[in-house]
């Protein structure tokens, strides 16, 4: 949307309008050691034509590398479509809607994308999104201690085959306020939670089990077993997930007898951009009975009194609606343009463009794998079935590994030794359908160069 600057004039008639001498007065309670003066590097001023120049050039610093890394954020191919329709002004400006029945476009929005993360799911309810898929797991283990009240204890059984972002999130949300999270290890050979892992808690007093599918290595967890023993002993299961797989796996409505309690996963994989880190939204969808303990809105659709149809928020838990100490949560927000596009990403590709998406997805990281296990010093970390990302081993310093092949313009992993130091010299890789086989290629063939050029271990 083009940034429209005021003039001079329409600033001093502003100031008029409001009684105040200048902008600075705007300001004046902030005291002075709190205040900057001055933003080393940014330009005094400069004309259009020549700041559209250095954004470019800044930008160029990037460069355009070929990304293999995934990890939690997945460069997906975006229909040209979906940032031009989310960009009209009338999505651009839209913010989350106060007087709701004002907005009809923004909830019928909203509704639509609920019901299309109800039927990715498998679930009966979506909100309307929360900040991001980890701070949606801690609101997700909240959610559990108020709705599963027989349990007392409020203890978490978290697999560290999430990924660790969401387990340093959780902790810090959820920990602060009195939930216990305890580790269950991934098996070493398979790279899953067993369930024998489990089973050392059975009789316990349980609040909430969690279950990635995919996990953070991109295996797939036995979901129907552990699902259905969290079930026995009591607990709500929350599952997290990667909207893009939903295409092609089963939904965790479906998980075990009677799926999963709640589910939450991180929603930049439909349709956002890999920005920088951001922003991003978070999914949470949940069970029709456990409803009243959702964070967040959820829009519905109904009619008025001469019949015609329009949409409301018909559940609104937020501290900004009701008494603080009644709300479900006071962070949470629904990331609206964010939103807007992944809506519009769903129903331009709809379900057989989505599967093929994640089909693809999986065939290319298997052909990525296979490619680089070829190589003498490069091994499979796991076995068994994967999504679309994989751990592979090398016998070289993997960041050295990485260095190297960055300097060829291939983003080609993460190191896992910080969070996964027993894995040794291993590198979390991905591939989604935006990569050919040239590029594995491409991929292939540095790598083959680099790990003749590092030394081993």
């Amino acid at each position: 949307m083009p940034f429209i600057p005021h003039t001079e004039n329409e600033v001093k008639e502003m100031l008029d309008a409001i009684g105040v001498d200048s902008i600075e007065t705007l300001f004046d309670e902030i005291p002075e050691n709190l205040r900057i003066h001055d933003l080393p590097g940014v330009p005094e001023s400069l004309s259009e034509m020549a700041i559209t120049r250095l954004m470019h050039e800044r930008a160029g610093r990037d460069g355009q590398p070929a990304c293999f890394i995934g990890a939690g954020a997945y460069e997906h191919h975006i229909p040209a479509a979906v940032w031009e329709i989310t960009t009209r002004g009338e999505y651009y400006t839209a913010y989350t809607p106060y007087q709701a029945e004002a907005s009809q476009g923004t909830l019928q929005l909203i509704y639509e994308y609920q019901s299309m993360m109800t039927e990715l799911t498998g679930m009966e309810v979506s909100n309307a999104s929360l900040y991001d898929g980890a701070s949606g797991l801690a609101e997700a283990c909240l959610m559990a201690v108020r709705a599963n009240r027989k349990s007392k204890s409020r203890r978490v059984l978290m697999p560290t085959s999430v990924h660790p972002l969401y387990r340093d999130v959780t902790d810090a949300i959820a920990g602060s306020q009195k939930l216990a999270f305890e580790d269950i290890p991934y098996c070493a050979e398979s790279g899953t939670t067993l369930l024998d892992g489990f089973k050392r808690f059975e009789g316990e007093d349980i609040t909430a089990v969690v279950i990635p599918q995919p996990n953070f290595f991109g295996k797939l967890e036995e979901v129907n077993a552990i699902t259905d023993w969290a079930h026995a002993q009591g607990a709500l299961v929350i599952g997290v997930i990667n909207p893009t797989s939903l295409a092609i796996i089963d939904p965790p409505g479906n998980w075990g007898e009677q799926g999963a309690d709640i589910v939450v996963g991180e929603g930049q994989p439909l349709g956002v951009p890999m920005s920088s880190g951001g922003p991003y939204f978070g999914i949470l969808c949940c069970r029709q009975k456990i409803v009243r303990q959702m964070p967040g809105r959820i829009v519905g659709r109904t009619v008025d009194e001469e019949g015609k149809e329009g949409f409301a928020l018909t559940l609104q838990p937020r501290e900004q609606h009701i008494r603080r100490s009644k709300a479900t949560s006071n962070i949470c927000t629904n990331q609206g343009l964010m939103v807007t596009a992944a809506t519009i990403y769903m129903a331009l590709l709809g379900a057989e463009g989505l599967a093929r998406v994640a089909a693809t997805s999986h065939q290319r990281t298997r052909q990525l794998v296979d490619a680089l296990c070829e190589l003498d010093g490069v091994e499979p970390v796991f076995d068994g079935p994967f999504f679309h990302e994989a751990a592979i081993r090398l016998d070289r310093p993997a960041e050295k590994v990485l260095a190297a092949l960055a300097e060829r313009d291939i983003l080609g992993g993460l190191s896992l030794k910080d969070w996964y130091p027993e894995l040794g010299e291993a590198v979390l890789v991905c591939a989604t359908e935006t990569k050919t086989e040239d590029d594995i290629r491409t991929y292939r063939d540095a790598m083959s160069d680099v790990l003749a050029s590092v030394k081993a271990a």
